[in-house]
């Protein structure tokens, strides 16, 4: 049985249940308002699926100081494109003239755009020199790209997409991993490695594309010499799925010893890649079994 306390009310009067709100002068509320206003414009004018009118696409494609302005123009032409919108075609020039951009981030979405119509032998014809590119993205995506028009051209690129790569030192100096640990993912541009120089100067080093930290090849503070292994970077996960995916289209019995190491359980890369690896080798050796039979 519970005890029953007497709870004695004093006589001060009851103290309000709520406080009192207090109100912001005008001013700070405009301030705040402001920020967000600010923010939300800064998000809205980076977003590529904001909708543009033909004379914001044909400035953004013209802007030459801000290249983000030219992938958004790109990125919206792309997707009237898949829609079967016929009236995008009027900027078919535009987008081969911008795979020839200065800025890579343009000419890899334009080479990335030019895949969206198979029907245009224009895109085709503009994405092959593209192979040839000096940044690897540029090339990976023209090669993926000209796989829709059934173009094998870009084979030795899709192997390549699935190939590790060694990153080394630029200079010699004392080195600071900026990535210290191994299995994690970079974005395209990222710094890897900070190396300071005797001199005092520093340089960084930064990953190319998406990327994962396959091996660190050093430790943090360390001395490296002009050239020295610094870590080992392997494919993005989307990089492995999309090579492997174009390859179960043109690939060959060459290709079979760069898709292999995928056929087995690889450490960070989820199932559905070992699956269409597996995929991707048992049709190419079909395709090559029926080519054989066939002569």
């Amino acid at each position: 049985m519970i005890d029953q306390e007497v709870i004695e009310h004093d006589e001060r009067p009851a103290v309000q249940e709520f406080p009192l709100k207090r109100r912001l002068p005008w001013p700070m509320l405009l301030v705040a308002g402001l920020f967000v206003i600010v923010a939300f414009l800064s998000w809205y004018g980076s977003w590529f699926g904001r909708p543009l009118s033909d004379s914001q696409i044909e400035s953004y494609l013209n802007d030459q100081e801000k290249p983000r302005n030219a992938q958004h123009a790109l990125a919206f032409i792309a997707s009237q494109m898949t829609e079967g919108r016929q009236s995008m075609k009027r900027w078919y020039p535009s987008i081969i003239a911008s795979s020839t951009h200065a800025t890579a981030q343009v000419r890899l979405t334009a080479a990335w755009v030019m895949g969206q119509d198979k029907s245009c032998e224009e895109f085709h014809s503009a994405l092959l020199p593209l192979l040839k590119d000096s940044d690897p993205g540029v090339r990976h995506n023209a090669a993926l790209s000209l796989v829709r028009f059934g173009d094998p051209a870009g084979r030795t690129e899709l192997t390549q997409m699935l190939e590790s790569h060694r990153v080394r030192a630029v200079t010699a100096g004392t080195a600071e991993l900026i990535v210290d640990d191994e299995g994690i993912q970079v974005a395209p541009g990222a710094p890897l490695v900070r190396i300071k120089q005797d001199d005092g100067q520093t340089r960084e080093i930064h990953a190319e594309e998406e990327a994962r930290v396959e091996l660190l090849k050093i430790k943090d503070g360390v001395r490296v010499e002009d050239g020295s292994e610094l870590l080992i970077l392997a494919p993005s996960t989307e990089q492995a799925w999309e090579a492997l995916r174009a390859l179960f289209i043109v690939g060959g019995e060459d290709d079979i010893r760069f898709i292999e190491r995928y056929a087995h359980p690889f450490a960070g890369l989820p199932d559905r890649i070992q699956q269409q690896a597996l995929a991707t080798i048992e049709a190419i050796r079909t395709r090559d079994q029926k080519s054989s039979a066939g002569r």
